[in-house]
C-alpha cells in the first residue's frame, strides 16, 4: 500500500534574528516526507505541508507571509528537488492540530481523493505525535485504521503528547462538524491557558 497524499503536520517556526525558520522537528518532518518519496518512486504522491502559526493561541503575531510553517516546509522540500517528484501543496492557516486537518479540507486540497486500505492518507509527524493526529484524522475525515498510513519522522525533539491527546478525546466526545470541533478545541486551549496563568 502507498499513500496517494503524504499530509505533513507542521512544529513551528522561529525567528533567529535574521528571517524565519523551521525548528528542528519541523525540518525532521520535511525529511520524513521526501524519504518517503524516495523509497516509493516512481509513485508521484500529493504532499501537503501544515501549518500556520501554533503560537497564535497564545496571542503571538504571525510571522509575515512566506514565514508560516507551511511556507517554510514547502521551501525546503524545494529547495531539496522534491517538486521533481511530488505534487507539493501548502496550507498556511491553521494553528493546531486540528486545524491542520480542517484547513486542508477548506482548501480543497483533497478534494479528488478517495482514501482506504489500498490507499491510504500518509500521516508524517513524530511518534509520540501520531496518536492525536489520527485520532483528529477519524474527527475530521473519518478516516481510522489501514486507511491512514503513519509516516514517523525522527529528530528534532522528544515530546509527550499524551496529556493533549486525552484532551482531545475528552473534549471532543461525540463532536464531528468543524466548527463544533474548533470551537471546543478553542475552549479546551482558553481554559489551559487560565489554569496555566492562575
Amino acid at each position: 500500500m502507498t499513500a496517494e497524499v503524504l499530509l505533513v503536520f507542521g512544529r513551528g517556526v522561529r525567528w533567529t534574528g535574521d528571517a524565519w525558520e523551521l525548528t528542528a522537528a519541523g525540518a525532521a518532518r520535511v525529511r520524513a516526507a521526501m524519504r518517503y518519496v524516495a523509497a516509493n518512486a516512481p509513485h508521484r504522491p500529493r504532499v501537503i505541508f501544515t501549518g500556520g502559526w501554533p503560537e497564535a493561541s497564545t496571542g503571538a503575531a504571525p510571522p509575515p507571509p512566506g514565514a508560516r510553517e507551511g511556507d517554510l516546509m514547502l521551501r525546503a522540500a524545494i529547495d531539496a528537488g522534491l517538486g521533481a517528484h511530488a505534487d507539493l501543496h501548502a496550507e498556511t492557516r491553521s494553528r493546531s492540530t486540528l486545524e491542520n486537518l480542517l484547513r486542508t479540507v477548506e482548501d480543497q486540497l483533497l478534494e479528488g481523493y478517495a482514501f482506504g486500505a489500498a490507499h491510504p492518507l500518509g500521516l508524517v509527524t513524530h511518534d509520540w505525535h501520531l496518536p492525536r493526529a489520527r485520532f483528529l484524522a477519524g474527527k475530521v475525515l473519518g478516516l481510522r485504521g489501514a486507511a491512514l498510513l503513519d509516516v514517523p519522522a525522527t529528530g528534532g525533539e522528544h515530546h509527550n503528547d499524551r496529556a493533549a491527546l486525552l484532551a482531545a478525546r475528552l473534549g471532543l466526545i461525540g463532536a464531528r462538524r468543524g466548527r463544533v470541533l474548533l470551537r471546543r478545541e478553542r475552549m479546551m486551549v482558553a481554559l489551559l491557558r487560565r489554569t496555566t496563568a492562575g
